[in-house]
């Protein structure tokens, strides 16, 4: 198949997901088909509740390489159709449904039927129940990978958190010069082989001004040893920088990437410069894998006036693959 199909996990169903994918679709053509994997009694609430009329196509698994697929129809993995008659019945918000789903999506990765996968926005405290950190760290897991990276990915300005999920008292304790070398090394594959280009890689300080008032401080003794070892090896990487003045306009023009050192170092500036125009990609997997980078957004439920952008860059950035 040219354009291989984009696996759709829609996450939770209580979740504004069903009405910014509708709008998507609404707006835009897409070359790969796209296949969503959920209930059809999900997918026909969802349906009439936005008034979203389009006929589903079911494909069954065991004949899926045999389907001719297209987005004139809605193409529909049935999870009813896999799972048992006690998870059935309580769809709504189960783990049980939405780790159904993933392990379908899973299944057929691992066929190279398919390399693309997106995912709904998912309740993570609730999902994971404390046994990862993240998304990231869920869906590696499942492929044994160890490396990976959570990249906010825009096309002029990108963010990477060194560490993602975790509560900043033991953020200093994971820091180390192979996790930098780990992440800047994923972050320049990507860039390469997406856009073709070494991106220049700006990297924030621990500690506010990269000064402490310890006998150890991480930036001296980890980001810069990390950073001049890595410029010598051939990375554009610079740093450390003052995480409150890297994200002034005269200086993030300077680089591709900020590479923080915590979840909300980077997350939060790049959320305020581009709201909703980015979308989070992870990298290390042997296939691609997106979601779009906002929660379930339960305050805006049934009213919708959710925006689609993070959404419909995700299928599109998928579509070109």
């Amino acid at each position: 198949m040219k354009n291989k199909p984009i696996l759709i996990v829609p996450g939770e169903t209580e979740s504004i997901f069903f009405e910014i994918l509708f709008k998507s679709i609404r707006s835009n053509k897409f070359k790969s088909p796209l296949i969503l994997i959920t209930s059809i009694k999900i997918l026909q609430a969802q349906m009439k509740r936005f008034k979203f009329k389009k006929k589903i196509r079911i494909i069954d698994l065991i004949y899926l390489k045999k389907n001719k697929l297209d987005n004139l129809k809605i193409n529909l993995i049935n999870i009813d159709n896999y799972i048992s008659n006690k998870i059935k019945k309580n769809t709504i918000n189960t783990n049980a449904y939405i780790k159904n789903c993933f392990d379908i999506a899973f299944k057929i990765l691992k066929t190279n039927f398919s390399n693309k996968l997106l995912n709904g926005p998912i309740n993570k405290s609730l999902f994971l129940n404390r046994k990862f950190p993240g998304m990231t760290e869920y869906i590696s897991s499942k492929f044994n990978i160890k490396k990976n990276a959570m990249l906010i990915y825009n096309e002029d300005l990108s963010v990477c958190p060194l560490t993602t999920h975790l509560p900043l008292k033991l953020v200093s304790n994971k820091i180390s010069r192979k996790l930098i070398k780990e992440k800047t090394i994923l972050i320049n594959d990507f860039f390469l082989k997406n856009r073709g280009f070494k991106p220049k890689i700006a990297v924030t300080g621990l500690n506010p001004h990269c000064e402490s008032t310890l006998k150890f401080n991480e930036d001296d003794k980890i980001l810069v040893p990390a950073i001049k070892t890595l410029r010598k090896n051939g990375y554009k990487i610079y740093g450390p920088f003052s995480a409150d003045t890297i994200f002034l306009k005269q200086n993030r023009d300077k680089y591709n990437v900020i590479l923080g050192m915590y979840h909300d170092q980077v997350l939060s500036p790049i959320k305020t410069l581009k709201e909703y125009n980015a979308i989070n990609v992870t990298l290390g997997l042997p296939f691609y894998r997106v979601s779009p980078d906002h929660g379930p957004n339960k305050k805006m439920i049934n009213k919708n006036l959710s925006n689609s952008i993070s959404l419909t860059k995700s299928i599109k950035f998928l579509d070109q693959q």
